[in-house]
Order: structure tokens, then C-alpha cells, then sequence
């Protein structure tokens, strides 16, 4: 029995997965013209009253109304952005924990209109509704420099990253995530690393799609989020450097540079980014049982060694409509993961001191990840249009990861000791052709197309479990091939 409960305390150091209940606060509220009418598809922007950096993006509906979920408790204020519209905000607000706080509407009046030396300019706002997507535009915008993928994704109108960097939209979890308009192979903490590494200076736009139509997989009825990376369409050569730094707690860094060389027959282009950062985060939870109770104090640090990401290509106009191009693009990345803190376990009925296990856990995980694309389009200004994409992509992962426990009586005396060893490194071969055609039809757009898909995964497990002097071993290895031909 003594055995059995030390097993089930073992389960519980570093596993890190205290319930949490997912919290409702939220931030609404409404937004009107000067007359009272609601305004459609403004944007609202959620700021720190602190330092004024924006943290949430919402759209209003068709009766005004915008609605922000998952908000940190703190001191904020809102602006909106409308068309002709001037730009509004609102008096500074509390937001508390578990309550939904109510801005008082926000009342917009009328740009001033000067017909005195007229400027046409063209400027693309930070937020887009279309009728089959949200675009939140990157490039030009406050979000430019300074952010992750992961960060943009919070800010996302729509789009909710919860505490394990999940991801899902419009309240619907499964998420799939494209980039450049091919889906991503990448799922939970993977893709979270992944997101993390992109950095918003590689980022053009993110497009939110609530509802998928049959042009895109069926994995993602949960919606889409397609983000698109930058690509450089001026006439010459020319590049960019930039590079962030950014310290809290622990520092973190970033750099990159692209470059680009176009004329009318052929478009070379290229970046490469490199980041490097620290988190540290601090888990405290009780668990009680009728004969036990578990009081768990955790700290974990996350480290980036390293993420490396890449893009290169070659696009070669044959005539005005006719477009040929070979693309490779990549992640690299090293992370570790070090966890560390005691459980001390009391007899419930006395709530006396029975036992103390005192665990730490380190996690190295490299992922590596290729994409190899060539390409063929045909494109009639305001007419027809013909995709036609061949991939290949390798996706490898190798996660190791020790985990030792030793316990001690309430004297301090050590009298137990366990310890997991696992290793499961993954490799996964994608090879994919779609062909997708677009042509007007009456006053719309006709769309059809098909995709084949061949995907090869292989999969081992190998583990050690250490109980005093006994040890125990465990492997287990799976393939699957996958052939999947969806409808697009």
C-alpha cells in the first residue's frame, strides 16, 4: 500500500498539470457614432493603461457590440479604429479576476474634412473583415517589431492561447494553423515552440478563418489560422537587418536579415532569423485525498537554446500570367526544460507531516523542420486562376527527458527514491500535390481542385523506470502511412 501511494506522489512531482478552471473574464462593451447607430467591423484595440501596449484586438458585430475573453486582471483602456471615423478612447478601467467588466460605449464623431492641399494616401488598417476571413496586418503596424508569433496570435481578434500556449477560436478547440497557405505538421507544444521562434519582422499578415470552406482540409473545421510571411516585391536589390532585445526576469533576443533581388523575369529572395530567450514560471497547487494531501510548489525554466528559421526561393515570370517557383523553408530548435520544487504529503485526518519528495525533471527536446515546395501559377488579372503545389517535408524530433524523485520521512531521513527515463524521438515524411482552379461565375467566384497526400510517421518510445535498486524497460516503436485524398 506504502508502495502504491509513493507511486501515485511520484505522478503528481513535476507533472505540472494542476486543473485549472478556465477563467471568464472578459471585457465588452459597445460602440456608436455620434447619432447612436452602431458601427459595423471597427476595430477596438484593448491597451495597458500602464505603458499603453496593446494587448487584444476585438471587431464589432452588427449591432456594435465587441467582446474580449481571457484578460489578465489589471488597469486598461480601449481605442477604436473606423474608417472616416476619428480615432476614440476610452477612460482607463479595472479588469478583476472571474468578472466581466463593461466599457461605457464609446461615442465616435466624424473625421474633419479639409479640401486645402488634398493627400491621397494608402494605408491598410491593422484589422480587415472580409466575408470569409479576419486579417490582422502586421506589416506597417505598432505589432512590426517586438513580438512573437505567439504574442500576435493573443492579440488575434477571436483567438485564445491558454496557459499551455493551446490555441482556439471562436471558442472551438483543434485549431490548424497554415503558413503561406500549406498546413503546418506541427500540434501542441511543437507548434507553440514553432510560433515562438517567428518573429513579427518575417510576419506580413495573420488570417482568421471561422469557417472554413472545402477549399481547405477537413482537420480544420475548427477553424484556420493562415499566417503569411513577408515577401519582397520591389524592383532591385535590396535587404533589411533587424534585432530585438527585450528582459523581464530573464533576457531574450532576436535577430535577422533578408534579402531580395527582382527584376521583371525573376524574383530571388531569402531571411534568416535567429532567437534566443528564457522563461521561468511558478506552479503552486493542493491536492487532497480522504486519507492524503498533496501541497505541490513547482518552478519551471523553459530556455531556448536557439531557434533558427529560413526562407529561400526563386520565382521566374515566363509571361505576364504565367509564374514558376522553388521555395525551401525551415525551423531549427533547441529547448530545455528544467523543473524543480518539493511535494509535501500530510496524513489528512491530522494534517501532520507524513513525507516530502523533492523531484526536479530535465526535458531537452531539438526539433528540426524542412519544407520543400515548387510551384506553378497561372493568373488572368481579374479572371482565372491555376495553383498547382509540390511539397515535400521533414519533420524530425528527438525528447529526452529524466525525471528523479527521493523522498524523505518528516525527520529529514531519505527512505525512497524513483526515477523516469524516456526517450521518443519522432521523424515524420510529408509528400503532398494540389492543384487548385478559380474562375467567376456569375456574380461569385467558382473554385475546385484536389489534393493528394502521402505522410510517413515512426515513432519510438524507450523508458526506464527506476524504483530503488530495481529498474525496469520499456520500448515500443510505431509507423504509420498515411494516404489521404480530400476534396478542395
Amino acid at each position: 500500500m506504502k508502495q502504491k501511494l509513493l507511486l501515485i506522489a511520484s505522478l503528481f512531482v513535476l507533472s505540472s498539470t494542476a486543473i485549472y478552471a478556465q477563467s471568464p473574464t472578459k471585457v465588452t462593451g459597445q460602440i456608436k457614432d455620434n447619432s447612436g447607430k452602431p458601427l459595423v467591423t471597427a476595430t477596438i484595440m484593448l491597451h495597458s493603461e500602464k505603458d499603453s501596449s496593446l494587448k487584444k484586438t476585438a471587431v464589432s458585430d452588427s449591432k456594435g457590440n465587441y467582446e474580449m475573453l481571457a484578460i489578465k486582471p489589471g488597469r486598461y483602456f480601449v481605442t477604436s479604429s473606423v474608417m472616416n471615423m476619428k480615432k476614440t478612447s476610452s477612460p482607463a478601467f479595472e479588469v478583476k479576476e472571474n468578472e466581466t467588466t463593461t466599457v461605457p460605449d464609446i461615442i465616435t464623431q466624424p473625421a474633419a474634412k479639409s479640401l486645402e492641399g488634398v493627400t491621397v494616401s494608402s494605408k491598410k488598417p491593422m484589422v480587415e473583415v472580409k466575408a470569409d476571413k479576419t486579417i490582422l496586418n502586421v506589416e506597417g503596424t505598432i505589432n512590426a517589431v517586438g513580438n512573437d508569433g505567439l504574442e500576435l496570435l493573443r492579440k488575434s481578434p477571436g483567438v485564445m492561447v491558454d496557459k499551455d500556449d493551446n490555441l482556439s477560436l471562436a471558442g472551438k478547440n483543434g485549431v490548424k494553423v497554415y503558413i503561406d497557405g500549406k498546413p503546418s505538421p506541427l500540434a501542441g507544444s511543437d507548434l507553440a515552440n514553432y510560433l515562438k521562434s517567428l518573429q513579427s519582422s518575417q510576419i506580413e499578415s495573420i488570417e482568421i478563418i471561422t469557417n472554413p470552406s472545402a477549399k481547405y482540409e477537413a482537420a480544420g473545421n475548427a477553424g484556420i489560422i493562415n499566417i503569411r510571411l513577408k515577401k519582397n516585391l520591389t524592383i532591385g536589390t535590396n535587404g533589411s537587418v533587424n534585432a530585438g532585445y527585450n528582459i523581464g526576469t530573464y533576457a531574450k533576443y532576436n535577430a535577422g536579415i533578408s534579402l531580395n533581388h527582382r527584376n521583371t523575369k525573376v524574383n530571388i529572395f531569402g531571411n534568416y532569423n535567429f532567437s534566443e530567450s528564457m522563461n521561468e514560471f511558478r506552479i503552486k497547487s493542493v491536492r487532497t485525498t480522504p486519507d492524503s494531501t498533496f501541497d505541490q510548489s513547482n518552478t519551471i525554466t523553459n530556455r531556448n537554446k536557439g531557434s533558427h528559421n529560413f526562407k529561400a526561393g526563386i520565382d521566374y515570370f515566363i509571361n505576364k500570367k504565367s509564374t514558376i517557383g522553388v521555395v525551401i523553408n525551415g525551423n531549427i530548435s533547441d529547448n530545455r526544460a528544467f523543473t524543480e520544487g518539493p511535494l509535501n504529503i500530510y496524513y489528512t485526518p491530522t494534517s501532520i507531516l507524513d513525507r516530502t519528495s523533492i523531484g526536479t525533471g530535465n526535458n531537452k527536446m531539438k526539433r528540426s523542420n524542412v519544407n520543400f515546395n515548387g510551384n506553378y501559377r497561372y493568373a488572368v488579372t481579374g479572371g482565372s486562376e491555376l495553383n498547382i503545389d509540390v511539397d515535400y517535408g521533414i519533420f524530425n524530433l528527438r525528447n529526452n527527458q529524466v525525471q528523479p524523485n527521493d523522498y524523505y520521512n518528516s525527520a529529514g531521513t531519505k527512505i525512497y527514491n524513483t526515477a523516469n527515463i524516456t526517450a521518443s524521438p519522432t521523424d515524420i515524411r510529408i509528400y503532398s500535390l494540389k492543384v487548385d482552379y478559380e474562375q467567376n461565375f456569375k456574380k461569385g467566384r467558382l473554385g475546385y481542385g484536389g489534393k493528394i497526400g502521402f505522410v510517413n510517421t515512426t515513432n519510438d518510445f524507450n523508458r526506464t523506470s527506476i524504483e530503488g535498486s530495481t529498474s525496469t524497460n520499456e520500448k515500443t516503436t510505431l509507423s504509420l502511412m498515411k494516404i489521404s485524398m480530400p476534396p478542395t
